[in-house]
């Protein structure tokens, strides 16, 4: 098994979780089983009743998925994580594990749309009072907290406007009120930002995006202290939302790159965001890298890199662009993001279409939006199809 003796973040990647067989395989296996043999019938209870650690039933222990759990819990500086079916069945095995009826939850207004829809059609349902802010207004969320707070819950940089909350802040606010404070570090990843060294007490991650790197499989995970986890085990291994061995270990192998990824595409995102801000087409650039986003200082100091997902907005509505979308032909038309290969959308008919109009305004989701997901082909490759894609509104 690798211990960790304070490894940088790079070694980590590589090498963390891993625990050889008597094989003594190099890379890390996959298990492709659904349970597991005991010795004895006293072993096989001791397992079930968790007084012996050890495999019991690959719906909530498996080794290749344990490894992957170690890994990015080791990266994310936490105890222990748990992996989930997907980035929402993170946050959802989160909140049905740590909420009950009567609790209340503040989210930032600008989180990932089907997070949103999470809270208000589904959470509501049990009992659970939900209250949405502004990400970067803190007085309204001290407003909003009362004694039945439990979580405060952002996603920062935000998805799609690269808003940039202050986590330690944020982290201090939701201690003063006994409460906990959940980041969603999708965008950012463990190799750019570290949530929890900054007084966090979850991370959540969509596997899906930055940490496979690739769009092969879908997964989540969520990072913590070991009791709290603990918890969150206790809904897995009731209701099941499982990741399987085989994503958990295209995620292993997808970490292993997650540091190099990361720096090339915060390159040519900050490359491409200020060749968008002097075209003629483009009225605005959402991009915490560039010094005229109102976050860049704060972004600049608590992260190690900007990222690659940004927004910008082009001269027309609607229709402006989907021009520009549809002119493109290296980027591609899809909702994904943290890929390989560079990604477009429009937010306010696909990731946010299922917010009402109101809900898209005070979330900053207008028509005439576009998201992209810088991949890893050329950079000037990239500038020159987008520059397609804006010659079409000429």
């Amino acid at each position: 098994m690798f211990e960790d003796d304070g490894y940088a973040l790079e070694t980590l990647a590589v090498r963390a979780g891993q625990s050889r067989s008597a094989e003594g395989e190099h890379s890390e296996p996959i298990y492709t089983t659904s349970s597991y043999v005991f010795p004895s019938a006293a072993e096989a209870a001791a397992r079930f009743s968790g007084e012996s650690p050890g495999n019991v039933y690959s719906r909530y222990t498996n080794p290749t998925v344990r490894m992957f759990e170690q890994r990015i819990a080791a990266m994310e500086g936490g105890e222990a994580a748990v992996a989930t079916s997907s980035g929402m069945a993170a946050i959802l095995s989160l909140c049905m594990a740590l909420l009950k009826s009567g609790d209340k939850v503040i989210c930032s207004r600008s989180v990932f749309g089907t997070t949103t829809a999470l809270f208000t059609r589904y959470m509501v349902k049990f009992g659970v009072k939900v209250s949405f802010v502004d990400l970067t207004d803190l007085q309204a969320w001290k407003d909003a907290l009362d004694g039945d707070t439990k979580l405060l819950f952002m996603e920062t940089p935000s998805n799609p406007l690269c808003e940039v909350a202050d986590i330690r802040a944020m982290a201090d606010l939701a201690h003063s009120a006994g409460a906990q404070l959940v980041v969603d570090n999708c965008f950012c990843t463990p190799a750019l930002q570290r949530p929890l060294e900054l007084g966090a007490d979850i991370v959540v991650h969509s596997a899906t995006k930055f940490l496979d790197g690739q769009g092969r499989c879908v997964g989540g995970v969520v990072v913590g202290r070991k009791e709290v986890m603990d918890e969150v085990v206790i809904f897995l291994r009731t209701c099941g939302p499982s990741m399987s061995p085989f994503n958990a270990w295209v995620f292993l192998k997808g970490l292993e790159t997650l540091n190099l990824r990361m720096r090339a595409h915060c390159n040519s995102a900050l490359d491409i965001a200020w060749w968008l801000k002097e075209q003629p087409q483009v009225e605005k650039v959402n991009y915490a890298g560039l010094p005229s986003h109102p976050n860049h200082q704060l972004a600049a100091a608590q992260q190690s890199g900007f990222g690659a997902v940004f927004s910008f907005t082009v001269k027309g509505g609607r229709e402006a662009a989907w021009k520009v979308i549809d002119a493109c032909k290296i980027f591609s038309v899809t909702a994904n993001l943290g890929d390989a290969k560079s990604t477009i959308v429009h937010p306010a008919t696909t990731t946010h279409g299922r917010l009402s109009e109101e809900e898209k305004a005070k979330a900053g989701i207008t028509e005439n939006l576009i998201r992209i997901s810088v991949g890893l082909e050329n950079v000037e490759d990239l500038k020159g199809d987008l520059t397609r894609g804006l010659s079409s509104l000429a």
